[in-house]
């Protein structure tokens, strides 16, 4: 193969290596295809090359970076404790300590603050190794309090090391599970923890159990998916009753229970499988202390509906065995039922964002009340509730602008009392505006997108903006408070998060228009928001971004609509559409079939064909700058993907290519970015210094030398 060449000061060349590809007749080139050998040492050596280009073309930036990292850490409270929440006889909860980038598991007999310091169980900042990488993937204490599972990841690929701490001595036990995945549950006697692992597709295809005080080698499998379309997943309910294993792909579910006082016994299903039914299901006690299973489904209702049934605790049952209890409301999207000893509480979605809904476990028909969002364009949810006899259920509410603020709501008379706030030293939220418009896409589809703006800073045509997207999987953006954020408004930028079809924000129906053939909608609708503001905001100066799915949604208004941008970061970006998801060895390929479609077949290979940017590159003269990320290790959007695009688009036009930058994560790191509190935050401080060149070149702020 040719050497990988890097001219000074120009990006590096990546060799062309003859290949094709040729499927229902249609011949494509792929003169990169050698770069899916993610051990080549050609590679290695062009992604550090491409990491050198990058740091070396963006190094007149370093003082505005600076600059922005000061101000985002600034709001970062120096100390940030979480709000607590009742397991058992202890109060739990997390702190950041000062100057550190990775939480403590801390607990307490009373509420924090009241008795002192906490009992210290975990400290994730001791668990980090010199990779600079660590995530933790679960914290679970056992049923008696003696006991915490609990996770890490240090290198980014999401292959988890499972260990199991004794509580009452600190100590971790000698039990070592070296490979799990995501979720976890406890058996009521604290003897035996269930458990996910995936296959070397990094597809979650089996639950095990693990007996306290063994070798993983004696572990039991309690179930196999062998259908590579589905995924499983564990997890413990509120009552401490069940232990819950589902099953899913995109767009069929099958659940079991197994009782976590058998825990020898085999999985029971809830409900059968059946193509193109979903459904969950949730452990509920009954006033007269009888039990039973609450489902939420899609069965003959789009929008989903609440049903009950039996637990079957002897034999499987199918779905014959459900009774309707809350037919489906078209206006709402039902997602979960979350249950407690006398109420339930109902998380929906209705006119964008998300809601609660209460209601009395004996009267699930009733109205029960709503809980709103407390600010505007903001959203609200359940926070961490573990507590199955709670009286008061925590809330959290934040949006853009404002930090967390968490509530206890009173299940019975919905009285809301505010029990924490995170604190943003410095942030002033009224200094800022934000609000929901639509804007007409191609179909006339009214498409909702949330701007967020300093106050000063008029809607009347001269403002850069940045829009955000994503539009995939039914997945929603919903507010969330970022320090990072008001730095780029107050460098009078116009945030848009926009709310394109593919995504949940507008229900089921929302991502059924959005999705296999109808994914163009989610490219037209991003466009529209873009051109509608156009007019509000200056139209000549817009960026774009977005990450994974929303990669995608980068890469494919770059081909269609390059025009349109001034700049674009596309992070981690599912760019390489048909090769992708003809290859069923790459990580999510065949779980993905039915969000994408599947390639084998004339029909789906045509439109995904239609879309796919590395298949479709725009033409050349006339692109916006161009900031790519990716990450070596990264397990759902191989590394090859945006190193490709990157490299054909750089061949493509030569003249633009100095434009074009790549950010590879090339050691530890992980699908969506560095970890740690810190480092996140110096990674957005680069992408917002890198988008300000672009959009805001005459302010004083932005120089290159």
């Amino acid at each position: 193969m040719p050497a990988v060449t890097s001219t000074v000061p120009g990006p590096p060349i990546a060799p062309e290596v003859p290949h094709e590809h040729t499927e229902h007749g249609v011949v494509r080139t792929d003169p990169y295809h050698w770069m899916r050998d993610h051990e080549s040492p050609d590679l290695l050596a062009y992604l550090a090359n491409e990491r050198r280009w990058y740091e070396s073309a963006t190094g007149h930036l370093s003082p505005l970076i600076d600059a922005m990292r000061s101000e985002m850490k600034s709001r970062v409270p120096t100390t940030d404790r979480s709000v607590s929440w009742r397991h058992q006889t202890r109060y739990y909860y997390t702190l950041l300590p000062a100057g550190r980038e990775y939480t403590q598991l801390l607990r307490d007999f009373d509420l924090p603050g009241k008795t002192g310091a906490g009992q210290l169980l975990l400290d994730a900042n001791l668990l980090a190794d010199d990779s600079g990488y660590l995530e933790l993937g679960l914290t679970a204490v056992s049923p008696d309090e003696r006991l915490l599972a609990y996770s890490v990841d240090r290198t980014g690929d999401e292959v988890y090391e499972l260990r199991f701490r004794d509580l009452d001595t600190g100590e971790d036990r000698a039990d070592v599970v070296p490979r799990s995945y995501y979720g976890g549950a406890w058996s009521a006697d604290s003897a035996y923890f269930f458990y996910t692992v995936h296959d070397e597709a990094y597809r979650p295809f089996q639950v095990w159990r693990h007996a306290i005080g063994t070798s993983y080698d004696e572990d039991a499998m309690v179930l196999d998916e062998p259908d590579e379309r589905f995924e499983l997943s564990v997890r413990a309910t509120r009552s401490g009753g069940m232990v819950v294993i589902w099953s899913e792909s995109r767009d069929t579910h099958e659940v079991w229970v197994v009782d976590t006082h058998r825990p020898l016994d085999p999985p029971r299903s809830v409900g059968g499988r059946r193509r193109g039914v979903e459904y969950h299901a949730e452990h509920a006690v009954l006033p007269d202390g009888s039990d039973c299973l609450l489902v939420v489904t899609n069965d003959e209702a789009v929008e989903f509906r609440l049903a009950r049934c039996p637990v079957p605790r002897d034999a499987d049952q199918d779905h014959t065995t459900w009774e309707p209890v809350r037919p489906e409301v078209p206006e709402e999207r039902l997602y979960r039922v979350d249950a407690f000893a006398t109420h339930v509480v109902l998380g929906f979605r209705c006119e964008v964002r998300h809601r609660l809904r209460v209601l009395p476990v004996d009267a699930l028909d009733s109205p029960g009340f709503v809980v709103d969002p407390r600010f505007e364009a903001g959203t609200v949810d359940q926070s961490h509730n573990e507590d199955f006899g709670a009286t008061t259920v925590t809330v959290v509410d934040e949006s853009y602008l404002h930090p967390p603020v968490w509530s206890d709501v009173d299940l019975r008379t919905g009285d809301r009392a505010e029990r924490h706030r995170q604190e943003a030293p410095g942030h002033d939220p009224d200094r800022y505006v934000c609000e929901t418009r639509t804007f007409a896409s191609a179909d006339d589809t009214p498409v909702p997108a949330t701007l967020v703006r300093r106050r000063d800073v008029p809607l009347d045509g001269t403002a850069p903006a940045l829009l955000s997207g994503y539009g995939a999987y039914e997945a929603c953006d919903d507010p969330a408070w970022d320090p990072a954020l008001p730095s780029l408004l107050d460098a009078g930028v116009v945030f848009a998060a926009t709310h394109v079809r593919g995504g949940g924000e507008g229900g089921r129906r929302w991502w059924l228009d959005g999705h296999l053939e109808h994914k163009q909608h989610t490219f037209t609708d991003h466009a529209a928001v873009a051109d509608g503001l156009a007019g509000l905001v200056d139209g000549d100066r817009l960026a774009t971004r977005g990450l994974s799915a929303g990669g995608l949604l980068q890469g494919a208004v770059f081909s269609q609509r390059p025009e349109r941008w001034r700049a674009v970061v596309a992070e981690v970006p599912f760019v390489d559409v048909v090769t992708t998801m003809l290859d069923p060895s790459i990580p999510l390929t065949v779980t993905e079939w039915d969000e994408w479609g599947d390639p084998r077949r004339k029909e789906e290979f045509d439109w995904m064909l239609a879309y796919s940017p590395y298949d479709h590159l725009p033409p050349a003269g006339g692109r916006p700058d161009l900031l790519v990320t990716g990450a070596l290790h990264d397990p759902r959007v191989m590394v090859h993907e945006p190193a490709k695009w990157v490299a054909a688009l750089r061949a493509s036009d030569p003249e633009w290519s100095p434009r074009c930058q790549f950010r590879c994560e090339t050691g530890a790191g992980a699908h969506a970015g560095p970890s740690g509190r810190y480092a996140r935050l110096d990674y957005e401080a680069e992408v917002f210094a890198w988008v300000l060149q672009s959009l805001v070149a005459t302010d004083a702020r932005v120089s290159k030398g």
